[in-house]
């Protein structure tokens, strides 16, 4: 019956932890683990009056991950056609019509749907590379939109986030450490205070190579809390009981 929903070249996959399927496919960017974490890491309301924007959508897997924690409405906002559409079918797949809407457009232009200063909580998972224009892309063009700032920016990013959040409310992101300077810069000049910071560790020897940011539009400067790393494989390279439990719901 879920195969009503596919269309040439998709599949269903599962995030077991949270019950959610999410229409996926080779041709396009697919979720990784850093939506997991990033869906993780966000303190979601429990207000059904609250409001969760999630930019840089994808096919929707940080909003349809933070749904079942959540009786917010969930907005995605995401700018590629293919993308987009690929989220507005998982979304009816998992029964979530009445709790999520995508928006297939351009975040810059975000506040002409959503009401500006009037969000709880803002996600993002944005593209982790500037566009320089000797730097190697992917030829796929669903691939090198999500990973280099082709059609967004970190400071586009960051000014939607402050127009949409209400005053103290927070925002989550995941992006790579050696653009935390940029990362910071940026909050500094649209509001945005950074209060708690987690980094992922590939190994337990090994650099991070992602960082979990949360940050308060207007809140106050310092008392940044840095939490304990995630590590991601053990010795043997399988997860962690951590990101075992995030996967799949069971730490054994």
């Amino acid at each position: 019956m879920d195969q009503q929903y596919l269309k040439t070249g998709e599949r269903i996959d599962q995030l077991y932890s949270r019950d959610v399927k999410i229409i996926q496919s080779n041709n396009v960017f697919s979720f990784s683990l850093d939506a997991v974490l990033l869906a993780h890491f966000a303190n979601v309301p429990q207000k059904a009056s609250s409001t969760i924007v999630d930019l840089c959508a994808g096919n929707g897997a940080v909003g349809l991950f933070m749904a079942s924690h959540t009786p917010s409405h969930i907005y995605e906002v995401e700018i590629q056609d293919r993308l987009a559409d690929m989220a507005t079918r998982s979304v009816s797949l998992n029964r979530l019509d009445d709790q999520m809407t995508i928006l297939n457009m351009d975040l810059a232009k975000v506040t002409s749907k959503i009401k500006k200063d009037s969000v709880a909580v803002v996600t993002c998972n944005p593209p982790y590379f500037a566009n320089y224009e000797n730097s190697k892309k992917n030829p796929n063009k669903y691939y090198a939109i999500a990973r280099h700032e082709l059609e967004t920016t970190l400071t586009a990013v960051m000014k939607a986030t402050s127009d949409l959040l209400k005053m103290n409310g927070k925002s989550y992101f995941v992006y790579r450490p050696d653009r935390l300077d940029d990362l910071f810069r940026e909050m500094a000049l649209h509001r945005l205070a950074p209060k708690r910071i987690r980094f992922v560790h590939p190994k337990a020897n090994s650099e991070a190579n992602m960082v979990l940011v949360e940050a308060i539009k207007d809140g106050k400067p310092n008392g940044v809390r840095i939490q304990k790393p995630i590590i991601v494989y053990n010795s043997e390279n399988e997860y962690e009981k951590e990101v075992r439990g995030m996967l799949y719901g069971r730490e054994d």
